[in-house]
């Protein structure tokens, strides 16, 4: 069966959200990375179908520590503690929001008329032209984030080394177009909902990751939900220890849509109002020279999309949502 029949059927059966639910795998890393060769095919499947049917998996037995992700959210919750103006010596001056703190309300969804009601802060790849940027304030900082995006990063490379057969491409092209590219941990504070707020404004609006994939461990608080292949939204609360993998536009376009990415948004939940909301994803970036060109095996009846490269989508993908200037 061909990629192109299964993306038609994972669109056109219509099953209830409860199926959806019951059906989206929560797959064990260690089932590819130590399992028996039906055990690793298993997860194969169960992580393209996943992600190309329902639009996410949820992750367990991977590389993240425990331990690690709680200590990363207490110190999260300590730096937003800190005023205003002492945050906002850590705003990058380069710009655009790839390294650094990102004020509150200044992002917004793709097509947005208001904006998100968040602030957040970059880890990224240190490169000789561009560092990261560490809070004096909270020595520890730099320690816990760079072992967090270092055993994230070590994750999402499995990960997409696993998409390879499927996708029939060899088993290092994604290990190839990652390394050494420019994937983001993102460290967001969603603050108590402001009383007299826009009510357009969401905490996150409906959006798409600009990314390959998007490895996100369970947040602190409710309100994440994702949309279906049916159109259905669905609120996500993953266990502790426990990863959600969804799709972004940078894998959609390589694959022609047959990994479609995954709409999502953070809703103002009735406690939001009082209380605040933490979440670390990580987006999975390649090289910005590598070309987003459509595989061979997910050509179908022909590419929908241009030719264009990982660095010229980001850019214009990161204009479309108020990081840069338009040019």
């Amino acid at each position: 069966m061909s990629f192109e029949t299964n993306k038609h059927e994972a669109r056109t059966s219509a099953q209830p959200v409860k199926d959806t639910l019951r059906k989206v795998p929560t797959l064990s890393l260690k089932d590819y990375t130590h399992g028996s060769d039906e055990q690793k095919n298993q997860f194969i499947l169960g992580l393209f179908n996943g992600i190309k049917d329902y639009g996410f998996i949820i992750l367990k037995d991977h590389p993240v520590r425990a331990e690690l992700i709680n200590r990363a959210y207490e110190i999260l919750e300590a730096f937003y503690k800190l005023p205003t103006e002492a945050k906002l010596k850590y705003v990058s001056p380069a710009g655009g929001g790839q390294k650094g703190y990102t004020a509150f309300g200044k992002e917004h969804a793709k097509d947005a008329s208001v904006m998100d009601l968040k602030e957040f802060y970059h880890v990224g790849r240190e490169t000789e032209t561009e560092k990261n940027i560490w809070p004096t304030e909270m020595p520890e900082f730099k320690l816990i984030f760079s072992q967090l995006y270092n055993d994230l990063e070590k994750a999402g490379l499995i990960m997409m080394e696993a998409l390879t057969g499927p996708l029939q491409v060899e088993k290092d092209f994604f290990t190839k177009m990652v390394t050494g590219g420019v994937s983001i941990l993102r460290l967001l504070h969603y603050p108590p909902i402001p009383e007299g707020v826009d009510p357009r404004c969401l905490r996150a609006a409906p959006h798409e990751d600009i990314n390959f994939i998007t490895l996100l461990p369970a947040a602190t608080a409710s309100g994440l939900q994702l949309k279906d292949r049916n159109g259905e939204w669905l609120d996500i609360v993953s266990e502790n220890n426990t990863l959600i993998v969804d799709a972004g536009d940078m894998l959609a376009r390589l694959t022609n849509d047959v990994i479609p990415s995954t709409t999502h948004q953070v809703v103002n939940t009735e406690e939001g109002r009082f209380k605040s909301r933490f979440s670390m994803p990580f987006f999975m970036h390649p090289r910005p020279e590598a070309s987003l060109d459509c595989l061979a095996s997910c050509r179908g009846e022909g590419e929908k999309y241009p030719p264009i490269t990982a660095g010229q989508f980001l850019t214009q993908r990161l204009i479309e949502i108020g990081l840069l200037p338009k040019q």
